[in-house]
């Protein structure tokens, strides 16, 4: 090709984008109303498309019929974890403390356990729920727990986070506060709240997961490419229309924020309380999770379930880029004085959409937005309906009809979008940033679960009165440290700012335990509970539950040698054979470049 015609179409590329910030007039003109209303039409058509085939039993609305090959699978998996917690919270990470949070992010590695290790098994056990697998594991009590904390999760930590996360996004791009609705003036949160509930559980009702599995082909392609291109214009703008000079500024106003490892008595970031930390949260999501695992649970076959944990994780890999820094960007840009920036932590990837892309690009990135919000969204409803469907409402009417599942799992879902928005209030009232709630509130009950999954997998003593008591004691210590965060809320910013200060040395520590003592006094045992770091109490529970079932375990009866069947060990030879035929030399080189990606980030970002 022509070298001239390279550059020329390269020159007119960056000359797009090299447009200097708007300060006032609208977010949106004629050509992002266009595009919203051609990527509208294209959704709908892949939601008619995919309904084509009626759910004909449980099997069909709740695994999409099982058979899901492995691009829908993997694009499922990226699109149902990017929510606009990721949009909103990731990025309001990037602009409060740099790098910190990227651990999260590559711990996405895990998701290859998920292919390796537990498609397989999940796939001979033809489970539909994760608390499935414990009973057949455990006990009927282990699955009950199981799913009621599962729920209780997908309304403390992901719906009602994502729902809240939606309302920064469209408050942000729309620049309105409230609503006129009859002659009646409503919060606009409200408004968003409600519209985007109804509007994604109407289609995730009709069409299960069969059109959610469907609309996340689109979703995460347009996802990826609109995030790029708010990180390619965000660096052109802050360096001048030089990316690399807008790169050597954002590291530059990060400053020691650009590190992952942080200082052993960092107050926040220390590197022995995130590293374990994040990767208990890790393999509890990417391996355990109902709302993760289900979409492998609806492959053909074991091949298409690896391989799309294979395509996760290689999407897992862009978000530190596509999100984080971005968010990162935005701080420097705020510290421009050459540059009309404007934000704060959580609107930041809004911010940038609304003032940076240049007309167009907002039109498609924010569809991207939304459609990321709705896909999350969509996927905490499905596997609402699914847990309470198989696991209560199936035990207590085996011989109910598919169709009666399917009503009993709308009104379920239902319910628990209401409790999700309630919930909202109280995470508006806690002083923390969005995305280090949500993942501290993970950590407070994903230890338990790790530690049964891992020791009913991987040891064949594991019986079930160890699995239940440590299961028990792990929620309970899981949810009186969350009693505590929210107890807690009007002091932690006066704590954690003497910390920083301390470990900052501008203060003393005889004048950290002045300031605190107060408030030591007034609460008590409760401070000593709050007071020790979110992601070293995730490791102490972690220890506790382990500790505690494998010491009831052996001083109990052995479990039925029938259970070993649901264990790592359990395979027949043809199950074994089947499995070994299901994969090949690139399934294993792909895998391989996952992990080397994420040394190759550990080592540059050291």
């Amino acid at each position: 090709m022509n070298t001239e015609v390279v550059q020329s179409t390269a020159n007119k590329i960056a000359g797009f984008f090299n447009a200097p910030p708007p300060t006032q007039g609208p977010v949106f003109n004629y050509l992002d109303w266009l595009i919203v209303a051609l990527f509208v039409v294209a959704m709908v058509a892949i939601v008619i498309y995919s309904m084509k085939e009626k759910a004909k039993s449980g099997t069909d609305y709740f695994l999409s019929g099982r058979d899901s090959g492995w691009i829908q699978i993997g694009s499922s998996i990226f699109s149902s974890n990017i929510g606009s917690e990721h949009l909103v919270g990731l990025a309001g990470a990037g602009f409060v403390s740099g790098m910190a949070m990227a651990h999260w992010e590559m711990q996405g590695w895990l998701i290859l356990i998920l292919g390796w290790v537990f498609v397989p098994l999940y796939d001979r056990m033809k489970v539909f729920t994760m608390p499935e697998f414990l009973e057949l594991r455990f006990s009927r009590g282990s699955r009950n727990i199981l799913s009621l904390l599962t729920m209780a999760s997908l309304v403390l930590t992901k719906m009602a986070v994502t729902i809240y996360a939606g309302d920064v996004v469209i408050r942000t791009l729309l620049g309105i506060n409230s609503v006129n609705i009859f002659g009646f003036h409503m919060d606009v949160f409200w408004a968003i709240a409600l519209g985007l509930a109804f509007t994604t559980g109407l289609y995730t009702v009709l069409g299960g997961l069969r059109v959610i599995m469907y609309t996340s082909v689109l979703q995460a392609p347009v996802l990826i490419f609109g995030s790029l291109c708010i990180l390619y214009a965000g660096l052109r703008v802050l360096g001048h229309g030089d990316l690399m000079a807008g790169w050597h500024a954002t590291v530059a106003a990060a400053g020691q924020n650009i590190h992952l490892i942080r200082a052993i008595n960092d107050p926040q970031w220390s590197w022995a309380a995130v590293l374990p930390g994040s990767a208990i949260i890790g393999f509890w999501y990417w391996c355990t999770d109902q709302y993760i695992v289900q979409r492998v649970l609806a492959g053909k076959n074991q091949a298409h379930s690896r391989r799309g944990a294979i395509l996760a994780a290689f999407f897992k890999l862009t978000p530190v880029f596509i999100f984080l820094v971005p968010g990162m960007v935005a701080y420097a840009l705020t510290k421009d004085p050459a540059i009309s920036f404007k934000t704060s932590g959580d609107a930041a990837y809004t911010s940038l959409v609304a003032q940076i892309l240049p007309h167009g690009l907002r039109g498609l990135v924010a569809c991207a937005m939304i459609v990321a919000l709705m896909a999350s969204l969509g996927s905490k409803f499905n596997a609402s309906a699914t847990l309470f469907t198989m696991d209560f409402f199936r035990e207590w009417y085996p011989n109910a009809s598919g169709k009666t599942e399917v009503v009993v799992g709308r009104i379920a879902t239902t319910a628990i979008v209401i409790m999700g928005i309630c919930w909202v209030l109280v995470i508006k009232s806690l002083h923390s940033n969005l995305y280090v709630y949500l993942q501290s509130v993970q950590g407070y009950l994903s230890p338990a679960i790790a530690v049964l999954f891992i020791l009913g997998v991987f040891w064949k003593r594991a019986n079930a009165t160890g699995a239940l008591w440590a299961f028990l004691v792990g929620v309970v210590g899981g949810f009186a440290r969350l009693a505590a965060d929210i107890y807690m809320r009007n002091d932690d910013t006066l704590v954690n700012g003497l910390k920083q200060k301390l470990f900052e040395h501008s203060i003393t520590q005889d004048q950290y335990n002045a300031a605190i003592a107060p408030i030591q006094a007034k609460f008590g045992w409760i401070f000593d509970l709050w007071d020790i770091h979110w992601l070293y109490y995730c490791q102490i529970l972690l220890v506790v539950t382990a500790v505690l079932m494998v010491t009831i375990s052996l001083l109990t009866s052995a479990p039925d040698p029938k259970t070993v069947r649901f264990t790592f060990y359990g395979a027949t030879p043809e199950e074994k054979a089947a499995t070994r035929a299901s994969w090949n030399a690139m399934d294993v080189v792909l895998s391989a470049i996952v992990v080397i990606a994420c040394v190759v980030f550990y080592y540059q970002f050291w």
